[in-house]
């Protein structure tokens, strides 16, 4: 990702503006998402009281910011191996560049606070979520033929965006998700769009194995997630 006509003093100062860059596309992301009329019809958007509409847009947003620290830790994402070390600070930026955008906002303290530890905990959920898809997806795989690099590769690539896809679905049916399946496939679409563009600006690259990957999403069998 590049900052076109934008100097910076630091390493630190252009990671910081980095991250808030990518904060607030996973934060417009999320509010497309909010507003689709499927998805809203999907989740009874209308019969649902204020507080229940606030936490169904919490959980989209935090769902997306981190999806974008799952990326920069990704080991698969093909940028040049001196550039680890800026994603490393840029992924310890992205939390607290998203509570400095919610301060902005007006948010008080106390909120911010509990963003923190929202964003704390959907990581590491989300981070060990990733062994499990893993391995349910090697298992899909394997059943239909025997798995290769290449098929190796695809399953690494995607595994990022279903963990969180998944756990998002979750959070938002509160855990019951049985007969739920339009609400997952509109959420998951969306995020992968999402992690296409985020991947494609880190990567500087056209990401033609990464735009295959995602239309493999729609041939595959996701995990339901057993009494969360």
């Amino acid at each position: 990702m590049t900052a076109d006509k934008l100097e910076f003093e630091s390493f630190e100062q252009m990671a910081a503006t980095t991250a808030a860059a990518l904060v607030q596309a996973a934060a417009h992301y999320a509010f497309q998402l909010y507003c689709d009329k499927g998805f809203r019809r999907r989740v009874d958007f209308d019969n649902l009281d204020k507080v229940e509409q606030d936490r169904v847009f919490n959980e989209l947003v935090v769902t997306h910011v981190v999806l974008v620290i799952l990326i920069l830790e990704a080991p698969d994402l093909r940028v040049p191996r001196e550039f680890r070390d800026y994603l490393l600070l840029l992924q310890e930026m992205i939390p607290k560049a998203h509570v400095e955008n919610l301060r902005t906002l007006g948010l008080e303290d106390e909120h911010l606070q509990q963003w923190e530890k929202l964003i704390a905990l959907r990581y590491d959920e989300y981070a060990k979520d990733r062994h499990e898809v893993r391995s349910a997806a090697m298992e899909i795989q394997s059943s239909e033929k025997p798995l290769d690099l290449k098929n190796l590769s695809k399953i690494q690539m995607l595994i990022p965006v279903q963990a969180v896809a998944i756990g998002c679905h979750h959070h938002i049916c509160r855990g019951n998700t049985n007969g739920r399946d339009d609400l997952f496939k509109l959420t998951l679409d969306p995020l992968t769009k999402f992690y296409v563009d985020i991947r494609g600006r880190l990567e500087g690259v056209k990401i033609t194995p990464l735009t295959r990957a995602r239309q493999a999403l729609k041939h595959m069998i996701y995990p339901k997630r057993k009494g969360k």
